[in-house]
């Protein structure tokens, strides 16, 4: 008889690649919007989170648009991280954009289009619209086929109920077609539209939850309707500016969305949508959801974007921009001038700065925990403590970066847990920045340099 390991068995569908910020769940904050020490994934950085948190709690309250927040802080101290909470934090039904500033060099489109369409990307319309619907519970339906194939279209009837009332529907060729296909039968609650005539499956009534004894995980047990069969409901459909610029560009089309090659949209087709969304709004049919813009690497950008920004921020329809780099004072790129961050003063007088500090041991320690829980592996509490210590000698990310090839090292010696050896073997296969410059300043003469002149200036900087 084979023996099956269910251990090993791997569901498909939830298979999900870990990436650098994938274990981050939101910001880690109270009711209170008081940080957690060790919440959602989020460790330290207290002040910034808490920050952070006031900025959500007023992107909720729609009282902030066209503001702009600067995260500033040394590399590795979680400012993607804080973006990251912060879009986990909102859900789905508020718009968040992300972009590296050097991304925008690199598209098949003008600077000032791609940040253009970055800003109408996170700007979301919610559009209300009332719809006739039936809504009730199956409690039969009757299918007539024809005797002889090709005589006459299929006919039948379908039963419905609420718990005031019960109809018979005369069915269709096309609605015994949309039954079949959504795969209804009695027990099942649903909803057709009636103006077009589609069919929503909304689960299966409570009074049928007997009947079966196995049900699929899936299955989902709703009340049955009360009231009257046919109602009124509103519906929303939520969208943002740049998808409806996109189904209205007449080069593109509504397929464009699918494939991502939008092209440059013409200013006319986006004032006549700003118009109709503006008309919208007066009328109660829409409502504008000011999102979250995120740029990243924002000291990537030139003097013609900062610029763009400026006048971007100051229109009504405006998101949140959320911008972080890790320089200090530095030249503006596309100028000669040095400023900090590599942002214009101008532009830099409009940002709420909040900063990051560079994370203690303990906090190290924890985040080095919650990737190991992240990325299933386990390991021994020397082997952490010597993470740890390589982490605050070198580099947070370095002591992450060792967590898979640690625990790869360990598979090789089919060891189950990770030990100090396996960290002490990989340490030494894979060079942190410092032992790398090291390595590069003994064995320099060997290595091709650009101008033999500029070899002293660049040891000299190395070691700074």
């Amino acid at each position: 008889m084979v023996e099956v390991k269910l251990s090993e068995s791997r569901d498909l569908t939830r298979i999900e690649r870990i990436g650098a910020h994938s274990h981050i769940r939101g910001l880690g904050l109270d009711s209170s919007l008081e940080p957690r020490e060790v919440s959602e994934g989020m460790v330290g950085q207290t002040s910034a989170r808490k920050a952070a948190g006031v900025i959500l709690q007023m992107i909720r309250d729609g009282k902030i648009a066209g503001r702009a927040v600067l995260l500033a802080g040394q590399p590795g101290t979680g400012k993607t991280a804080i973006a990251m909470g912060m879009a986990k934090s909102l859900g789905l039904e508020t718009p968040f954009a992300m972009l590296a500033g050097s991304e925008l060099f690199s598209l098949e489109m003008s600077k000032t289009e791609a940040l253009m369409q970055a800003f109408r990307k996170a700007i979301g319309v919610r559009i209300k619209e009332e719809a006739e619907v039936i809504e009730g519970e199956v409690v039969e339906i009757q299918i007539d086929r024809p005797a002889v194939a090709g005589a006459a279209s299929k006919t039948g009837k379908l039963t419905l109920k609420t718990t005031e009332m019960e109809t018979v529907y005369d069915l269709g060729a096309k609605m015994i077609e949309a039954l079949a296909k959504e795969k209804v039968q009695s027990g099942d609650v649903i909803a057709i539209d009636k103006a077009s005539g589609k069919i929503t499956k909304l689960g299966r009534s409570f009074s049928r939850s007997r009947e079966y004894d196995a049900m699929g995980p899936q299955t989902k047990f709703v009340q049955c309707p009360d009231g009257e069969l046919q109602k009124r409901k509103e519906l929303v459909h939520s969208v943002t500016l740049h998808e409806i610029d996109v189904i209205n560009s007449r080069t593109q089309g509504f397929l464009a969305l699918f494939t991502g090659d939008t092209g440059e949209i013409r200013a006319e087709v986006r004032e006549q949508i700003d118009t109709k969304v503006a008309e919208w709004r007066e009328e109660g049919k829409a409502e504008i959801v000011p999102g979250v813009l995120f740029i990243d690497e924002v000291h990537m950008l030139d003097i013609e974007c900062f610029s763009f920004l400026n006048r971007a921020l100051e229109n009504e329809m405006a998101p949140i921009l959320v911008v972080a780099t890790n320089r200090g004072i530095t030249t503006i790129r596309g100028t000669n001038y040095k400023s900090p961050h590599g942002i214009p003063i101008d532009l830099l007088d409009r940002l709420l700065i909040i900063t990051t500090k560079p994370y203690t041991e303990d906090e190290i320690r924890k985040i080095l925990d919650i990737r190991c829980q992240e990325e299933d592996v386990e390991m021994s509490e020397e082997a952490k403590r010597l993470l740890t210590k390589i982490g605050v000698e070198t580099s947070l990310r370095y002591a992450i970066h060792l967590i898979t090839a640690a625990a790869l090292a360990c598979q090789k010696r089919k060891g189950r847990t990770v030990e100090m050896e396996d960290i002490n073997r990989v340490y030494h296969l894979f060079l942190d920045v410092k032992r790398s410059t090291q390595y590069l300043m003994e064995f320099q003469n060997q290595y091709i340099n650009e101008t033999a002149d500029g070899d002293e200036e660049d040891a000299n900087a190395m070691e700074s």
